[in-house]
């Protein structure tokens, strides 16, 4: 029997999860000047194995823009070097990704057992949260499941508003992108935040009155859990593709939108990985089978990512203006100037193609194309300095702030029925 301890020691070891450490990784912010620069920026990424950040991957990148990508502590030193000798002007963002990791959870729990709404949740804690406000708000608050993901969690959808007669919808999805978080925090902050105002805050009880929302919590739940359990850089789902080391594809390229142009990615590695066929991912299929389910009634469609400080619309996948572009634009600026009102928080806005870069398979896109004329999508805090690791206590003013926008969106869609 004494040989029998060492051999479980042995196997409880190997059987513990390794959680992805990023000790010493840098993040870098470059600012290519021209087309020789790009070229070189291209270059680099193609020999070196760069995340990036800002835009999503060095296909979007173009001159004058401002690239974030993180690299390895191995690889720094030459890229650097390369990144001088070609006179390319940069930054480093972040100097050890991990120990940002590590303080981004910088607001104290104090209540351990409550949903926080100033922390980040891991979807446990959402996936009860969900069943807890149907519980907390029975008169305002629906909760469905619309499907399963790959690796058969429940995707829910609340449902947010008065529940008699048919109703004009808002649709909402947050959490496409795993690492992301700030998204499906300002979600669940919204459904509380809405719910709680009812009969308090005059324009929230008329929103409710008159309007429903339909909010998708985390659209990527299993890249979502493996952000927080495996690597919080994971942004894709969790699908398995034809390379067996490459793993997950972008829900967010995987709608039907001008899938098949050059703008997706074929490549399994990518980070931007379109997936074999336009919705070929349970997340994606289940979302659209909803939508298209409610789409007489759904009025606007809002996708929640980060970061940048950006609101977009249609189109990503053409620079053609949509039909109703000029009203795109005035809501926009009627909803980046009322989010301005609260910590003078300054966005951009304009079309996806144009004010970001082009992409294609995009939800707000897809959901334009069915019909939807009032399609936007919000880049949250911030714009790089802390990119995909928001601190906590930037939680509640990112909310507040986003939550005026959405309002005003609201506001607008309630006085101007299409």
């Amino acid at each position: 029997m004494k040989f029998m301890l060492p051999l479980v020691l042995i196997v409880s070891a190997l059987a513990i999860p390794t959680v992805r450490r990023f000790d010493r990784e840098k993040v870098l912010r470059v600012r290519p000047q021209d087309e020789k620069q790009v070229s070189i920026l291209k270059d680099l990424a193609d020999t070196n194995l760069l995340d990036f950040w800002h835009p999503s991957s060095a296909h979007d990148v173009v001159p004058k823009m401002e690239v974030d990508f993180r690299v390895g502590e191995d690889q720094f030193q030459h890229i650097q070097s390369v990144l001088e000798k070609n006179k390319l002007q940069h930054e480093v963002l972040i100097y050890d990704l991990q120990e940002e990791i590590e303080k981004q959870f910088d607001v104290k729990d104090d209540f351990p057992g409550r949903h926080s709404y100033s922390k980040y949740n891991d979807w446990s804690k959402i996936a009860a949260w969900a069943h807890l406000m149907t519980e907390k708000f029975p008169e305002l608050i629906s909760c469905v499941e619309i499907g399963k993901t790959g690796e058969n969690n429940p995707m829910y959808v609340l449902k947010v508003g008065k529940k008699s007669g048919q109703r004009r919808v808002i649709f909402m999805d947050c959490g496409a992108h795993a690492r992301e978080w700030i998204s499906p925090a300002f979600c669940q902050w919204f459904v509380y935040q809405a719910a709680r105002a009812y009969g308090k805050d005059k324009i929230m009880t008329k929103l409710l009155d008159r309007l429903n929302f339909y909010v998708l919590p985390v659209f990527n739940v299993d890249g979502y859990i493996w952000s927080w359990t495996k690597d919080r850089m994971w942004r894709k789902n969790r699908a398995k593709t034809s390379n067996p080391r490459c793993i997950g594809i972008d829900l967010n390229r995987n709608f039907n939108a001008s899938w098949h142009s050059l703008l997706g990615s074929n490549n399994p590695c990518s980070e931007i990985y379109k997936g074999t066929a336009p919705e070929s991912e349970k997340e994606t299929k289940a979302v659209v089978d909803f939508i298209q389910r409610h789409i007489y009634s759904i009025e606007a469609y809002v996708s929640v990512h980060a970061y940048s400080q950006m609101l977009m619309f249609p189109y990503g996948y053409t620079k053609v203006p949509v039909p109703n572009d000029k009203e795109l634009h005035k809501i926009s600026r009627i909803a980046t100037e009322a989010l301005a009102t609260r910590y003078e928080t300054q966005y951009v806005y304009g079309p996806i193609a144009t004010t970001i870069y082009p992409t294609s398979g995009s939800s707000v896109d897809w959901a334009y194309d069915m019909g939807i004329m009032r399609s936007f999508a919000f880049e949250l805090r911030d714009r790089g300095r802390f990119g995909f690791l928001l601190p906590e206590s930037q939680i509640k003013a990112t909310c507040k702030e986003t939550m005026l926008a959405i309002k005003s969106i609201a506001k607008y869609i309630l006085k101007n029925p299409l």
